[in-house]
């Protein structure tokens, strides 16, 4: 799993809370890139992303887990990630932010299953 977070102490908390129930976290990666280092390094099974980083938007990053067809949810406090983050944000499911675990699970487990 790629967990793109720009915020620190969210980044380590969703890695915690991500690792305890049995993830392999690649990251976090706090910029776009960074993140896309880390998709050179290893494919993902799924990530994680926050919409704002702290260079810029994550949509680069999001295009390019499209190329490469791994799916992805959205951690962000945004009602509309799409309006800030461009159509590739579209279709991802939003768990909002603060991140409710059993919203971020099931997410992912919906998105896995896909």
């Amino acid at each position: 799993m790629l967990l793109v977070e720009g915020e620190f102490l969210i980044a380590m908390d969703l890695k915690l809370l991500l690792e305890r129930q049995g993830w392999i976290v690649i990251g976090p990666a706090a910029t776009v890139d960074e993140a896309l280092a880390l998709l050179d390094e290893q494919l993902p099974s799924v990530a994680i992303l926050d919409v704002t980083l702290k260079d810029s938007t994550v949509t680069p990053v999001a295009v390019a887990l499209r190329v490469i067809n791994v799916l992805f949810v959205i951690a962000s406090a945004y009602g509309a990630p799409a309006e800030d983050g461009g159509c590739v944000l579209a279709q991802a499911p939003n768990v909002g932010k603060p991140t409710v675990e059993r919203d971020l699970f099931n997410a992912l487990e919906h998105v896995v299953s896909s």
